[in-house]
């Protein structure tokens, strides 16, 4: 995908001014949506009589509720991308799906305690505003670089880097108001609605003077301009690239299959069968979402700057390799979680480290995988198609969440100990199976990761 478009002058950190605006916009964004999910089965599971009351259902309604939500969290992006490229464009769909996500934070809020059609109709809009912002907050970001621009991997980190910022801080402003009696689970979903508002705010305010007019236009109708206002169809090299796209679409849905295991089973697992107390302190089982994002905040500038520089001197490893290094990462951090099923039952509970260590690795290996497919689909994506095949992309994660929630689902009949086993094994073999198949999909890019200095 080429960028057309106008970009402010101007750098930080030698990336457009641009970039930075989009870190807080999504930063605030993410602050939201993490602050909910880390609230989301605990307070479904809450029983309806406990001194913080919810709506007190099986840990398995609770974990497949789960996985339905964030798997629909990740299909509308497909249709919100649609409409971005060919009537709305990017910047305005951002704002109408953050607004839509707001309500739906504050509807969450007032359905608690007691009212589940509403709270059914709050998850409902989170669903619809997601579909409208994430795709095109992302495209954007690919906007802000020429064809070829080496800092572009790296740029894509250091946003993933505003996104982790904000599902790092989240839990321990949302999970610390929910899951205290005094507060309540409505006071967690209010906190995450402010953050929701914040990100608008930031996009309103600063949209014109650092990203120009990216965003402004439909995708469609710049594409279409391009080619002397002719509707040609796709190229034999563009079709090669989007089944790139397409054969990675396996190997990243059992990545966040295992890695979705977090706000679900992991979560769960830290509430029941973990010790979590520091001395007199019993650390709340939320805060245990805040290690993904405080690890991918500490070491994305470590992994941007070093795709940058090895892009630089033309030595970056190609996108299939850097997915099977994190598949394979990721694989190490569930044997961290077989380890703690194994002190659990030596000792009654686990200790903490076995979840930090676990969170360490899934985190390396998600910087291999996600910020590097950001930016992969907006190098080969044609850009009449660049949002929708964004989409896509979090489509993956769609299919992703809502087997993760059945995986998840299964650990009270099968036991942790199988499930966590089993999702270790299927990442090491999809590993080897991608590095087979590496070089056939590098032939299909056609040159789209082909990085030049910029």
């Amino acid at each position: 995908m080429t960028s057309d478009v106008q970009v402010p002058q101007g750098t930080f950190l030698g990336h457009p001014k641009g970039l930075f605006l989009l870190f807080a916009t999504e930063m605030w964004e993410r602050f939201s949506y993490y602050g909910m999910r880390a609230l989301l089965v605990l307070s479904v599971i809450a029983g309806t009589e406990a001194a913080n009351p919810g709506f007190g259902w099986t840990q398995a309604e609770a974990l497949q509720l789960y996985g339905l939500f964030t798997g629909f969290v990740y299909f509308t992006p497909l249709i919100g991308g649609w409409l971005a490229d060919n009537y709305l464009g990017q910047r305005k769909c951002v704002i109408i799906g953050g607004l839509v996500m707001a309500a739906g934070q504050f509807t969450l809020a007032s359905a608690i305690p007691g009212n589940l059609t509403l709270f059914y109709v709050g998850l409902v809009l989170l669903v619809i505003g997601n579909g409208f912002f994430k795709p095109n907050i992302s495209t954007m970001v690919g906007d802000l670089y020429p064809e070829g621009d080496s800092r572009r991997d790296g740029a894509f980190t250091i946003f993933y880097m505003g996104i982790n910022a904000g599902a790092f801080i989240a839990p321990f402003i949302c999970s610390t108001l929910g899951e205290d009696p005094a507060w309540g689970w409505r006071y967690g979903y209010m906190a995450a609605g402010i953050g929701m508002i914040l990100s608008v705010i930031i996009q309103l305010l600063l949209a014109r003077r650092y990203l120009g007019d990216i965003g402004t236009v439909p995708a469609a109708t710049r594409s279409l301009a391009q080619s002397g206002g002719k509707h040609a169809p796709l190229t034999h090299d563009e079709v090669d690239r989007l089944k790139v796209i397409f054969m990675l679409f396996v190997f990243v849905v059992l990545f966040w299959a295992a890695f979705e295991q977090a706000g679900g089973l992991m979560n769960i697992y830290a509430a029941e069968k973990t010790d979590r107390m520091l001395g007199g302190f019993e650390v709340p089982a939320g805060w245990f979402q805040s290690l993904n994002p405080l690890f991918i905040v500490l070491l994305a500038p470590l992994f941007s700057l070093a795709w940058s520089k090895l892009g630089e001197s033309g030595r970056n490893p190609p996108t299939p390799h850097k997915m099977v290094l994190g598949l394979f990462l990721t694989g190490i951090g569930f044997l961290a979680m077989i380890a703690a099923v194994f002190d659990q039952q030596a000792a009654g509970k686990a200790s903490m480290i076995w979840l930090v260590i676990a969170y360490f690795f899934h985190t390396t290996g998600e910087l291999c995988i996600s910020p590097v497919g950001l930016s992969m689909v907006t190098k080969l994506a044609p850009l009449r198609l660049a949002s929708l095949m964004m989409g896509v992309w979090f489509m993956i994660n769609f299919v992703a969440n809502w087997l993760a929630g059945i995986i998840g689902s299964y650990a009270e009949s099968l036991g942790e100990l199988s499930i966590f086993g089993g999702i270790a094994i299927v990442l090491f073999v999809f590993s080897f199976v991608l590095w087979t198949v590496s070089g056939t999909l590098m032939r299909w890019t056609h040159g789209a990761e082909s990085a030049r200095k910029a």
